[in-house]
């Protein structure tokens, strides 16, 4: 039996445990043992069967070739007119996609995802049964919807989980609702979102349009085949537009706005979108359309720059921030950058790779400050922490072994995957790719300093919360324990692998010339389109230059952790920021309000529509005023029309339907008269009426 002929069971497992929460052990108000078993039964035997199937896949299958696995047909039409003047049949089908890239995704996202439901059993503990349920039905959803996002065959199956992770994110961030900044970040989150899934939906229409098919074998095909470069305008709208979905999906400049916001929501969902889905989803997409980019200079650069633009930024924002999850919130931000910057460069397979580590360190990260911020009653400022080594030592080693490879240092996981992005970001510009070489040497240098200012922020999280005296009261400093098992073992799994995940599945090979040393690189190829130096073969860069780049990496990651220690260990009075701080106030007040980009938005796009959608109203409210009084001027044009149809039809259809109910119940009491004989003779009329249509329709 071929599992993987049913791999469309894998995102129903956790669906099914999101139904069962959702409408039975949330209405009858089931106990949490119930709920939460079911929400593990779901992911576990998503992980456990996604597994199955995908190393049986990898055991039989031809590897070269993606392996699609047809559910039903869902959209089909007659044949359309594309570009050409050529006919495409609308024939799009619920299928799945099973080849390496699919397979790499739904190996971690099921892996971390169950750690994630785990730990959520001793996390959310404290909340009523009702509230419990419907939190893992929600948790249960967002992997559905992540797993079909992954495993679709085709743009518009996976632009089905795309919105689904979006729900899902708005559900989950906004679910302490009965807070009103919880909801507004919910809010923000779905809104933004929306503002890049346009771009996404556009993109559809032109593949279609250009291509008649929406399937990535074919897309994939039909870029192969273009020797002379005739579709590369195409690959450059369709790039670009994919670019924006990913640009709001991925939370990078400008529409990285909600991901900090996200923090709103519990723990666990904060490690659950920032490691393993929703924020992925971004960087999956465009490794999944490599071809498009891969045939558009253009757009390669694009997604560059953005990349590593945004990896700076959200870096130094993250230097001042005294929020524990805003500061993990900002390191993811500056993460994402870096694996655009790698696609960007044509290195989808680095990016892919710093991925996978990427959802083993920050998810230990983040269930980390869960556990801290377990332990503290809720509090999150890391100014009223401190000393939590002592009473926390699990969390403590394992926040440390992630912060560790989050910086940099080899051989963790981090080291490994971000070190080969800037490998290739340097290998761009050294082979003057796309002849922008000084753009590309630039970008290394962004990424270069990215990596210093990850070090310095990561490690001052570290001395500020676990080390020195505790700072919160004699109090709370009585309440500190260490967490249950349920949240410190997900812990010690993540902290491993975030030790030793990077050397498993990706050696780096480059740094000793030695070729097919990464699995990941081998088992990743066949997905990428050979076009455009695709960034992962070969060596442009001497063996010794190679050693040198990477000296320079690991010595700006020790120089950002020596400042921490000296500003933040060594000196408990905090002297060098306050010092700095003083020195430098416009700079510190930028850092601290985030370059105060939310005002900035709130003032214009915020303020900026709701003013303009005051002005219709009232324009509308003042033409229909003066067509019913007769003194309408002709200046207004067709702003009358507008006006009628927005306040008399619409308003009128709704107050309709208002004073239909109101009348209809109003005149139906009268039927209501308290004597028994007269609900007899309606009887009997009723009755003979039935009779009466009955006769008549057998004639």
């Amino acid at each position: 039996m071929k599992l993987y002929d049913l791999i469309w069971l894998v995102p129903l497992f956790p669906l099914a445990g999101a139904v069962f929460n959702g409408l039975v052990s949330n209405r009858r108000g089931l106990s949490k043992a119930v709920t939460h078993s079911a929400a593990l039964l779901g992911a576990g035997l998503a992980w456990l069967y996604g597994w199955a199937a995908m190393i049986q896949w990898f055991l039989t299958e031809d590897r070269t070739a993606p392996y699609v696995v047809r559910a039903f047909e869902w959209i089909s039409g007659g044949a359309v007119t594309i570009a050409g003047g050529r006919t495409a049949e609308v024939a799009i089908a619920a299928s799945f996609q099973v080849d390496p890239l699919s397979a790499v995704m739904v190996g971690f996202v099921t892996f971390v995802g169950f750690l994630i439901h785990l730990y959520s059993v001793g996390y959310m503990h404290g909340e009523s049964d009702r509230a419990y349920a419907r939190y893992f039905s929600f948790l249960n959803l967002f992997m559905f919807a992540m797993l079909t996002l992954v495993l679709g065959s085709n743009l518009p199956v996976l632009f089905v989980g795309w919105e689904g992770v979006g729900l899902c994110s708005y559900l989950l961030i906004g679910f302490y609702f009965e807070k009103d900044w919880c909801a507004a970040a919910g809010m923000k989150a779905f809104i933004v979102n929306r503002i890049g899934d346009f771009g996404f939906l556009l993109a559809i229409f032109f593949a279609f349009f250009y291509f008649g098919t929406l399937e990535f074998d074919g897309l994939f095909r039909a870029m192969a085949n273009d020797h002379h470069g005739d579709l590369a305008g195409a690959a450059t709208i369709i790039g670009l537009l994919l670019f924006v979905g990913a640009i709001g999906k991925s939370a990078q400049l400008p529409l990285y706005v909600w991901l900090p916001d996200a923090m709103a929501g519990p723990t666990p969902v904060s490690a659950l979108i920032h490691a393993a889905t929703m924020v992925t989803a971004g960087v999956y997409m465009v490794a999944r359309c490599n071809y498009f980019y891969q045939m558009s200079p253009a757009a390669m650069l694009t997604v560059a720059v953005i990349g590593g633009v945004t990896a700076v930024f959200s870096a130094t924002i993250g230097l001042v921030q005294n929020d524990i999850k805003k500061v993990l919130a900002y390191s993811t931000v500056s993460q994402l950058g870096y694996m655009f910057l790698a696609a960007g460069v044509g290195a989808y397979i680095a990016a892919i790779f710093h991925v996978v580590t990427h959802a083993f360190f920050k998810a230990c990260l983040f269930l980390g400050s869960g556990s801290v911020i377990h332990a503290c009653g809720g509090e999150q400022d890391m100014r009223k922490m401190g000393g939590l080594r002592k009473h926390m030592p699990t969390t403590y080693w394992t926040f440390l072994a992630a912060t560790i490879a989050i910086a940099g240092i080899p051989p963790l996981a981090g080291f490994v995957s971000k070190d080969a992005i800037l490998a290739k970001v340097f290998e761009a510009g050294y082979t003057n790719l796309n002849d922008h070489s000084g753009i590309y040497y630039l970008l290394w240098v962004l990424g270069l300093g990215g990596a210093a200012l990850t070090a310095f922020y990561m490690f001052r999280l570290v001395y500020m919360t676990f080390f020195g005296e505790f700072r919160g009261g004699v109090e709370s400093e009585h309440h500190l324990h260490e967490s249950p098992w349920t949240m410190t073992l997900p812990l010690q799994v993540l902290a491993v692998l975030s030790i030793v995940g990077g050397l498993l599945i990706g050696f780096p090979g480059q740094l000793f010339h030695l070729e097919g040393w990464s699995f990941i690189d081998r088992f990743l190829g066949p997905v990428v389109l050979q076009a455009h130096g695709d960034g992962h073969h070969g060596h442009a860069v001497g063996l010794g230059l190679e050693w040198i780049l990477v000296g320079l990496s690991v010595a700006v990651a020790v120089g950002g952790i020596l400042m921490a220690r000296r500003f933040y260990r060594l000196d408990p009075a905090w002297t060098w920021p306050q010092h700095l701080a003083a020195r430098f106030p416009l700079a510190y007040r930028m850092l601290l309000n985030k370059y105060w980009v939310d005002e900035l938005y709130d003032a214009t796009v915020v303020r900026g529509t709701v003013r303009l959608a005051d002005l219709l109203w009232e324009l509308d409210a003042r033409v229909v005023d003066g067509a019913v009084n007769g003194t309408r001027h002709a200046t207004v044009g067709s702003s009358w029309l507008s006006g009628i149809f927005d306040l008399q039809v619409v308003d009128g259809l709704v107050n309709l339907l208002g004073n239909g109910v109101r009348v209809t119940g109003r005149e139906s009491r009268r039927l209501q008269v308290g004597f028994a004989q007269g609900y007899v003779m309606v009887m009997v009329f009723g009755a003979a009426l039935l009779l009466g249509i009955f006769f008549v329709a057998t004639l």
